[in-house]
């Protein structure tokens, strides 16, 4: 991917969370893998805590969060062809079981034309 280019952006509310975060825990980046239960919410880690594998891939950055996804999940929902850009947002409810967000009472909820009904 073009290191000049961003295929994800953030609501008013996701920033704000992540502001919180960021000023309780440092820097941080996200993953969003795709993969059922937890792994369908894009995950919050503390920088350095996460190992972004070689299956992964940049999008681009919130604030200055890396924001990585696994390349099938990005292929499957045609991001990396620049079909639809992902939009990071927050809404009321529990995060997943290891990302920054769980126990906040907001989580953090990708929304894209892929994932529209």
């Amino acid at each position: 991917m073009n290191p000049k280019l961003n295929r994800v952006s953030a609501t008013p509310e996701a920033l704000a969370l992540l502001g919180d975060i960021i000023a309780e825990h440092g820097p941080v980046l996200f993953h969003q893998s795709g993969g059922c239960c937890d792994g369908s919410s894009p995950m919050c880690y503390p920088a350095g805590e996460f190992r972004v594998g070689a299956g992964d891939v940049l999008l681009g950055h919130v604030a200055e969060a890396p924001f990585y996804i696994g390349a099938l999940q990005a292929e499957a929902w045609g991001v990396l062809e620049g079909e639809v850009d992902l939009l990071l947002d927050a809404v009321p409810g529990r995060g997943g079981m290891f990302s920054l967000d769980n126990g906040r009472e907001q989580r953090f909820l990708i929304r894209s034309g892929a994932c529209a009904a």
